[in-house]
């Protein structure tokens, strides 16, 4: 009996013990488990705050791409306004239809005014209702291609393709910009989706917006790949269209540099040619500046008909509006007409002594001076200015047309570097007359000699191109009756550049000669005073009467 009691006081020990023992371990497990959970709940806040914190990077990252994000939040808010405006107008047709109370017509008034300042929202929101995005992904408008006719247009062109380009460049930034979005925005809704399987509390709306985001991006880019590749093609176009037309321009720019060199160095051969043959100094003047005029005026014709696209067309404009040009300006043509004949003709040249009147009034000078339009002439101190004008030392601008209509005499005209000039002195009748046309002539011819040879020398060359009858240079003098003597004219040749110097010294001369000579009396005007005193008659007296 004990031993029985014993062996159920020891199995119930053994029971009890393993019960015990049995309760510290599920006891030990359930602490374990909690421990676990804590431990699990622990990574799984510290996984998710450090989601978040790479979720704040990216949100900033995404900030950067303020175009976009810009032009999305933009698209938003033209959809809130579309759905506003429309429920809006929803509540304003019920109002209008159902409701007659004075406080539904206040909410009336209020909801018409707001429809107004919506609507006016919606007008300018208007592009982003269908598209969103719609100014980034529609690329920029190419502006028409310029025409390149002429060397000016070069710049225009390569202006216009810098700006295409830069277009072109600015479009693909915005690509690339949208691309780094969408890589963004991926990798944020990725990382939501890892919350989600983290958290199941976790709001999973987040993730809904930003795919919803996300696939409204992707669509816009595709839409602007596709765009891109019509545009770089018209872009590619456009550009080797300009291109085509600048290097035609350029190489007819070379085509013309080459030409007018040429031009160049013909006339300049020329000018040597003239400058070799041609020893006068004055003939080589003006024969230069007619080189110069055609080289010049060669040089235009080139270029104008190298740039003018119907030159027959051009031809018959310039025709009718010539006529009216030529009744306009017919003074400059005809100068330039004069100028043709004077520079071709050679009947003046610059250097020579003109003399020209002009309005009764006599000019004498030198030619400084032959432009297309008018001969530059310097007044020198002659015979006529000291008899006539009192003046010498001016600038004096002459038209080219003067030489049609007006009397312009050269002293000097071709070979020739001598005038004829004359004095003359009255001796009294009784005066030895022959004796003093003697003396005049000796003198004359002694100062006129090396005129004389000269003179003789430069119209024995002038023979070949003019008809010369008289060639007789040495001194002439003559001899009339005067009313107070008889004048011995003397005339001589003298240079046409200084008539006055010979005339002087000959002057003296002859009247030193003269005042030498017992026969010889110069006669000049005289008056004689006959004074007569007239007798006085005395008073009357009446007393010598009587």
């Amino acid at each position: 009996m004990g031993r029985y009691f014993y062996k159920i006081v020891l199995l119930i020990t053994l029971v009890a013990s393993t019960v015990f023992a049995q309760t510290e371990i599920n006891a030990s497990i359930q602490t374990d488990k909690e421990a676990l959970t804590q431990e699990l709940n622990d990574k799984k806040n510290i996984k998710i705050a450090e989601y978040l914190k790479l979720l704040n990077e990216i949100e900033d990252e995404i900030l950067d791409e303020r175009v976009w994000t810009k032009s999305y939040s933009t698209y938003l808010t033209a959809l809130d306004v579309k759905q506003n405006l429309i429920e809006l107008k929803k509540r304003i047709k019920y109002l209008k239809r159902y409701q007659k109370k004075a406080d539904s017509k206040e909410e009336l008034d209020s909801l018409l005014a707001k429809e107004e300042i919506l609507e006016s929202q919606s007008a300018q929101l208007k592009d982003n209702y269908s598209v969103p995005f719609y100014e980034l992904i529609t690329p920029p408008a190419i502006e028409k291609q310029p025409e390149v006719t002429n060397p000016f247009d070069i710049f225009k062109g390569i202006s216009y393709i810098k700006k295409i380009n830069a277009d072109f460049e600015s479009y693909m930034r915005h690509i690339k910009e949208l691309k780094n979005l969408i890589y963004l925005l991926r990798k944020e809704a990725a990382i939501y989706e890892e919350i989600e399987k983290i958290d199941e509390n976790a709001d999973k709306l987040l993730r809904k917006e930003i795919i919803q985001k996300l696939e409204r991006f992707e669509n816009a880019l595709e839409t602007m790949v596709v765009t891109t590749d019509v545009y770089k093609k018209r872009i590619e176009v456009i550009e080797v269209n300009v291109n085509k037309d600048m290097e035609a321009q350029i190489y007819k720019l070379m085509f013309i540099g080459i030409l007018i060199s040429i031009v160049f160095v013909l006339f300049f051969l020329l000018k040597m040619v003239v400058k070799k043959y041609f020893t006068d100094s004055e003939r080589y003047y003006m024969a230069n500046k007619a080189i110069n005029f055609s080289n010049y005026f060669l040089i235009i014709v080139i270029i104008f008909f190298n740039y003018i696209e119907n030159v027959s067309y051009f031809v018959t404009i310039l025709g009718f509006a010539s006529a009216g040009i030529a009744i306009a300006m017919k003074d400059w043509f005809m100068s330039i007409l004069g100028w043709l004949v004077i520079v071709f003709g050679g009947s003046i040249h610059v250097g020579d002594r003109i003399r020209v009147d002009m309005d009764g009034k006599e000019f004498v000078g030198d030619v400084m001076d032959i432009s297309s339009l008018r001969m530059t002439i310097l007044e020198d101190v002659t015979l006529t200015s000291i008899m006539y004008n009192r003046r010498a030392g001016r600038i004096i601008f002459i038209p080219n047309n003067f030489i049609f209509t007006k009397m312009i005499a050269n002293y000097t005209h071709s070979s020739l570097k001598t005038v004829w000039d004359g004095i003359y002195i009255t001796v009294t009748f009784d005066s030895n007359h022959k004796k003093a046309m003697h003396i005049a002539k000796e003198i004359t011819r002694k100062y006129s000699k090396g005129y004389t040879d000269i003179t003789r020398k430069q119209l024995n060359k002038l023979r070949s191109e003019y008809s010369l009858k008289n060639t007789n240079v040495e001194p002439r003098i003559f001899s009339f009756i005067e009313p107070n003597g008889i004048s011995i004219d003397a005339w001589y040749l003298t240079n046409a550049y200084a008539t006055l110097t010979l005339r002087s010294t000959i002057s003296i001369e002859i009247v030193s000669a003269f005042n030498k000579e017992d026969d010889i009396t110069i006669a000049y005007p005289t008056q004689n005073l006959h004074i007569q005193r007239e007798k006085k008659t005395p008073p009357f007296d009446p007393t010598e009467v009587a």
